[in-house]
């Protein structure tokens, strides 16, 4: 008996390396795939893409700009996505000020700075440590990644939809997971998915910030484990 599909989708200049422990500790149940999140310059074509790529049915987990395009892939093709885990994300539209500091970083990526923004700007703001070892693979998976694929993500976060209709609409078993430090994507982000979805398990992850798949990976792979067969 072939295991369930899960398509894992990364955050903003994050590759696969931000789901290791969740791939090796759910191997045995759930067949994992990444999905790529650089290829376009707004959510709805990058949704698209995932979808190409997926199997017919998929449990879907998506973290921070992941889970905004998780919530597009189940507004594209609801009937696919078996299962949603949505993790340190925000269903809202990006707010004004934050559109602008993204003009300011893709300015600077455009002149050469890519590294200095994501070790001064970007990666001190992900972890509720910020000294720890875990920044330095941060910031190789965004060099990794490069300049151009940051200038399309950030584009397509600042005109992102609002997807709070879609969460209400989505009535699979689904899971909300925040890391309590995350600085990024505060809880009242969280609470507003928690209100709208029918079928939710909320989990706050003590003692970590916007990546609790790296920072505290035995926790975050006990939420999903236990979303996988809710």
């Amino acid at each position: 008996m072939s295991l369930p599909a899960l398509v894992l989708l990364p955050g903003m200049m994050c590759d696969a390396r931000m789901y290791a422990p969740q791939i090796e500790a759910l191997k045995d149940s759930a067949e994992c795939q990444v999905g790529y999140l650089g290829g376009a310059d707004n959510i709805a074509d990058i949704a698209k893409q995932v979808l190409l790529d997926a199997p017919e049915k998929f449990a879907l987990a998506g973290l921070s700009m992941g889970g905004i395009v998780a919530m597009e892939v189940a507004r594209q093709a609801p009937q696919r996505v078996t299962r949603l885990a949505l993790m340190d994300t925000n269903p809202w539209v990006e707010e004004d000020d934050v559109k602008a500091t993204r003009n300011t970083q893709i300015d600077a990526a455009q002149a050469g700075q890519l590294e200095q923004l994501l070790r001064e700007t970007m990666v001190p703001r992900y972890l509720a440590n910020p000294h720890s070892p875990l920044t330095e693979l941060c910031v190789q998976m965004g060099l990794t990644l490069g300049k151009d694929v940051f200038i399309r993500q950030s584009l397509a976060l600042q005109t992102r939809r609002d997807q709070q209709v879609t969460l209400a609409n989505f009535n699979n078993p689904c899971l909300v997971l925040m890391g309590e430090e995350d600085q990024l994507c505060p809880i009242d982000r969280h609470e507003c998915m928690v209100a709208l979805l029918p079928q939710v398990a909320f989990v706050k992850i003590a003692n970590a910030g916007h990546i609790p798949t790296l920072e505290k990976p035995a926790a975050t792979n006990a939420a999903l484990k236990q979303w996988m067969v809710q």
